[in-house]
């Protein structure tokens, strides 16, 4: 196998920033890894660092996509395939894994990431095409792999709902995965879907701590809400859990039993976890982060991670990169278990494709 290539920095960034931006996670965007050219806008050469910057607003753009599954061969992801209903992410999750994806389209992993948002508005004609082809093997989609399908815009675009609309009609399997409590808006595709065997819902739930998640998370839904969701969700007949992710040691790992339990009581049904990920711009992004919010913490956290990642902030190992090693990895893995057991969390159910149907499958019947 020949060696991945590499993308060194351009030039060794300081942040750009002197204080947390409200309402989001990131406060600067560090160079894209692709550009070859790049301003260091604390250079006093080049802008006038003392200028007060403008409130950042989010803005949409439309994302032409010819086709809308995505496919993977990861093992460790335990999905093939997966649908983005949008490119970036409001919500704007500090640690976000997926940030450095927009550096593909020519922006930063950071500001950018969750103030450019690409908008996939033809996503569920997309879906009902692909779907409808005979190449089509029926399977579990997962929403979402790089966005979460209920961000803010959800609301008033209804992307993801037409999505779902597709996936109830022709019965194949989802799987969804979110941090807002927006998901219970769609409670009756949902309930439609549950009745084949062909949907669950996954919470995301990183800490209880509302005055933690309002940094952490900028614009994900309150951890009360999420739990207000699992209700909604199982009281309506949907199988829901919750993913405790990603466990940040040194922040969030203490709460991991508490979450559980809350989840548990609430209505979750099973559970899941990851280790928190620092890929590329992330891991300078983090850092930052955590110098802005937790100085006192800052060392304890890097360094915890650190520990499970081989002494580095990173790694993409294959079978470890989502549970880490060593010690503390150990530890945060025997939590999680005894968690679940106390709470009585059982495994996650799977799936069925057994009731898919095409809507062309009646005209070939009698053909």
């Amino acid at each position: 196998m020949p060696a991945k290539k590499k993308f060194p920095p351009l030039v060794k960034e300081a942040p750009q920033s002197r204080a947390p931006v409200r309402g989001r996670g990131a406060s600067w965007s560090p160079a894209n890894r692709f550009e070859k050219l790049h301003v260091d806008l604390t250079d006093m050469d080049s802008v006038d660092a003392e200028e007060e910057r403008p409130r950042r607003l989010t803005q949409f753009f439309r994302d032409g996509t010819k086709s809308i599954i995505t496919r993977n061969s990861s093992p460790d992801v335990g999905f093939e395939t997966s649908l983005n209903p949008y490119r970036g992410c409001e919500h704007g999750c500090i640690y976000c894994y997926a940030r450095p994806t927009h550096e593909y389209l020519g922006f930063s992993a950071g500001l950018d990431f969750e103030s450019k948002i690409m908008v996939k508005t033809n996503a569920p004609e997309l879906l009902h095409a692909e779907l409808e082809s005979p190449r089509w093997q029926p399977q579990t989609l997962v929403m979402s792999g790089v966005t979460d399908p209920y961000q803010p815009i959800e609301r008033k675009l209804r992307i993801t709902r037409g999505c779902i609309e597709v996936l109830a009609r022709f019965r194949n399997p989802v799987a969804i995965i979110t941090k807002n409590r927006l998901v219970a808006r769609d409670i009756d595709l949902l309930r439609e879907l549950a009745k084949f065997n062909a949907v669950a819902v996954n919470l995301s739930v990183t800490s209880l701590d509302p005055n933690l998640q309002r940094v952490l998370e900028p614009r994900t839904s309150s951890p009360h809400a999420r739990l207000d969701a699992i209700k909604q969700l199982r009281s309506a007949g949907i199988p829901t859990g919750v993913m405790v992710a990603p466990v940040i040691p040194g922040l969030t790992d203490h709460e991991v039993p508490k979450i559980l339990d809350a989840c548990a009581k609430a209505g979750a049904q099973f559970a899941g976890y990851t280790i928190v990920r620092l890929p590329w711009a992330v891991a300078p992004l983090f850092e930052h982060w955590l110098e802005e919010h937790f100085p006192d913490r800052k060392e304890k956290v890097l360094g915890r991670i650190r520990d499970l990642r081989g002494n580095r902030l990173n790694s993409s190992q294959w079978h470890t990169r989502m549970s880490g090693e060593g010690i503390f990895a150990e530890q945060i893995a025997s939590l999680f278990k005894v968690g679940c057991h106390r709470a009585g969390i059982r495994e996650r159910p799977k799936l069925s494709c057994e009731s898919f149907r095409r809507s062309t499958t009646q005209l070939r019947f009698f053909a």
